[in-house]
């Protein structure tokens, strides 16, 4: 910053003369070449796996890096040639420390020497880490050895960092630095490139599960330009960069055929974009990405919480058979669908003949989408001694497969809600995979307990009204007047053996039970003030 602060005042104008003489062909190789300065953006991307909120960061990340870059790329540029006469800066491969010599004599040079040191420091850590998460990422698909992929006690990809170290110290000591700038650039383009076609094929998949959180503007045409743009740029920059562009192609095309090939089942979206045209899609991305929508977890507007709190709870005391459990979740789902509930069992019926039913932790999760819903809804069964559930094996479909599950969630959505639906069901996937969930459903005794079992602990709190302690002053006081913080709201009240549907008008008394979902902050709030 002081390099910009000192150097835009003073500026001279004529410097600038004559700076596009060299022709737009120039302009565009030199483009090319300086590419790999942005090459910092992408670290955002390669650390997604360490980042908080990804959805909101990812792009945020991006945007402020590349918009950094580009402001003190652009000023340092119009210093550097501000200050420094064409004639000069013509050959120059330290342009920086001849503009800084130029605002400040030898002290100029060496602060800026200084401050470059500690930037390639900086710059030299996170390409580090960042490129040694590709090789591990590609270990973990089984498309390069499986070493790669062992992490030290701090979770560190160890040996993939070493060897990154020691390629890039190889590198840095047998190829010249100019042209290894080049190719970097040349790879970074082609990769770009890539990423853009991928943006398309993905978009034009149509998968379900395919749920980003940020999706690009002007879709298709920023990412045409984006494939074109690139290409073109390593076509400006000589047939060296064609050569090696071509030779990168090769020796992955060799390397899939030759390593990769028997070692992995992956064709990717490209057959989600055949199947809309009458051929075959690949099921395998589906998972796939439904594991990345369960990393990813519930979005803000997804309304969890309260599609729990207003579930219906069937307690069964005798071992049953699904289909007698499947219609009694339907007689009460037909009272909020158009739907009959004759047709609804039957849909529940034909999802566990067709593989579409997840059974796992003794737990069977039967889901539809139907149109004309307003809004997600569920049915929670619980039963001790068991339901009884026949499901076609995903990979035979044709062996039915046998189970003996606890607990039978219902879920049904919108059916123009489908991603929200992928979401809500990975939330209930990954509540029932921790360790702790067995043992809390099977020791729910009340409807209320049954649907705090699905709640994480820090999404609610029960709060139970007694007299004698913090409280008592809230027996006689209505529901509307009880002054929560923002983001919490009473999802159930439970009042001796029943369960209220809680309002505004409703009159709290003693040892009522109180549900509260809401914000951790929220939540923290009333505990302090009611627990402590």
């Amino acid at each position: 910053m002081g390099f910009l602060w000192d150097g835009l005042p003073r500026i001279n104008i004529s410097n600038f003369q004559g700076l596009f003489n060299p022709g737009f062909s120039a302009i565009f190789s030199t483009t090319g070449l300086v590419y790999i300065s942005y090459v910092g953006v992408t670290k955002v991307a390669s650390l997604a796996e360490e980042v908080k909120d990804p959805e909101k960061n990812l792009p945020l990340g991006l945007f402020l890096s590349l918009g950094t870059a580009f402001i003190i790329y652009l000023l340092g540029t119009v210093v550097m040639v501000g200050i420094v006469p064409m004639d000069q800066l013509k050959g120059d491969l330290t342009p920086v420390a001849s503009a800084a010599k130029n605002l400040l004599g030898n002290y100029g040079v060496v602060l800026i020497t200084i401050a470059a040191l500690l930037s390639f420091i900086s710059v030299a850590n996170a390409g580090t880490m960042s490129a040694s998460r590709y090789p591990f990422a590609m270990s973990r698909d089984y498309i390069m050895p499986r070493y790669l992929q062992k992490l030290n006690k701090k979770g560190i990809p160890f040996i993939s960092v070493i060897i990154t170290v020691i390629l890039i110290i190889l590198i840095l000591l047998f190829l010249d630095p100019m042209k290894i700038a080049k190719l970097a650039s040349v790879f970074q383009l082609l990769m770009f490139a890539f990423i853009n076609l991928a943006v398309i094929v993905m978009r034009e998949s149509h998968i379900v599960s395919y749920d980003p959180g940020y999706r690009s503007p002007f879709y298709p045409w920023m990412q045409i330009i984006g494939i074109l743009s690139g290409f073109f740029l390593i076509f400006e920059m000589g047939w060296v960069s064609i050569s090696f562009s071509g030779g990168l192609i090769i020796i992955s095309i060799i390397w899939y055929l030759y390593f990769a090939k028997n070692k992995i089942e992956r064709t990717g979206a490209i057959y989600h974009v055949f199947e809309r045209l009458g051929q075959f899609r690949y099921h395998a991305l589906d998972s796939e990405l439904r594991g990345i929508l369960k990393e990813k977890g519930l979005r803000k507007e997804d309304p969890f919480d309260e599609i729990v709190a207003r579930s219906f709870v069937i307690v069964l005391k005798e071992k049953t058979e699904f289909e007698v459990v499947a219609d009694l979740a339907s007689q009460w789902l037909t009272k909020l669908t158009p739907f009959a509930a004759e047709e609804i069992k039957k849909q529940f019926m034909d999802g566990t003949k067709i593989g579409m039913t997840p059974v796992t932790h003794d737990i069977a999760l039967p889901h539809l989408k139907i149109a004309g819903l307003k809004q997600p809804e569920m049915v929670l069964v619980k039963s001790d001694a068991g339901v009884h559930i026949m499901v076609n094996g995903p990979l035979t479909n044709h062996l039915d497969e046998e189970f003996i599950v606890h607990a039978v969630f219902f879920l049904i959505s919108p059916e123009e809600s489908s991603t929200q639906h992928l979401r809500i069901l990975a939330q209930i996937a990954e509540r029932v995979d921790e360790e702790e969930f067995t043992g809390d459903w099977k020791k729910a005794k009340d409807e209320q307990e049954i649907k705090e079992t699905l709640l994480h602990n820090e999404q609610f709190l029960s709060l139970i009204i007694k007299d004698g302690n913090s409280t008592s002053n809230l027996i006689g006081v209505a529901l509307k007047d009880f002054k929560l913080p923002g983001g919490c709201l009473i999802a159930i009240l439970r009042r001796g053996d029943k369960v209220i549907v809680p309002n505004g008008s409703t009159i709290l008394r003693a040892n009522d039970r109180l549900t509260i979902i809401g914000e951790p902050k929220g939540l923290s709030a009333i505990r302090k003030r009611y627990f402590t």
